[in-house]
């Protein structure tokens, strides 16, 4: 997608989520509304979904698009190394990320974002495949850490 019209895109999204947003303080009810509408919203998005720590493991909470990996090994994948780092990741070709997870093989390319609580603490990560190769880029980050940060405001 041409970078001004993905720009305009996230753009009018993150509106309307600040709006959705507003009817709800309920965490879970926030990632749903954000998972929806980044999943129906973005075309090249093939799985979108949260990722949190419960217990030290990084287990699936919702989610859109095929079956989920439903605990994934710890320190492992994009995921883990994005909690590890504390920084998003943009990941063009899965396929040569060492330690990569395949939770589905049609997954080409990656970008995972954390998730900060309040005390901006790591919770967890916001993971969104494409089946595409090189579909995520720097716009994608800025607008996705945007809108994970709608979660807890």
């Amino acid at each position: 997608m041409e970078t001004l019209k993905k720009q305009a895109r996230y753009q009018r999204m993150y509106e309307q989520l600040e709006v959705l947003m507003r009817k709800s303080s309920d965490s879970d009810a926030r990632m749903a509304t954000i998972v929806a509408v980044l999943h129906h919203k973005m075309e090249y998005f093939f799985w979108t979904g949260f990722y949190f720590l419960v217990s030290g493991e990084l287990t699936v909470k919702t989610y859109q698009g095929p079956l989920a990996c439903l605990v994934l090994s710890k320190h492992t994948g994009v995921c883990w190394s994005s909690i590890d780092q504390q920084k998003t990741l943009v990941v063009p070709d899965v396929h040569q990320f060492p330690g990569h997870i395949a939770c589905d093989s049609r997954s080409q390319s990656e970008i995972v974002v954390p998730v900060k609580n309040r005390n901006g603490e790591i919770t967890g990560v916001l993971d969104v495949d494409s089946k595409t190769l090189g579909s995520f880029d720097l716009t994608d980050a800025e607008w996705l850490e945007k809108i994970v940060n709608l979660i807890y405001n």
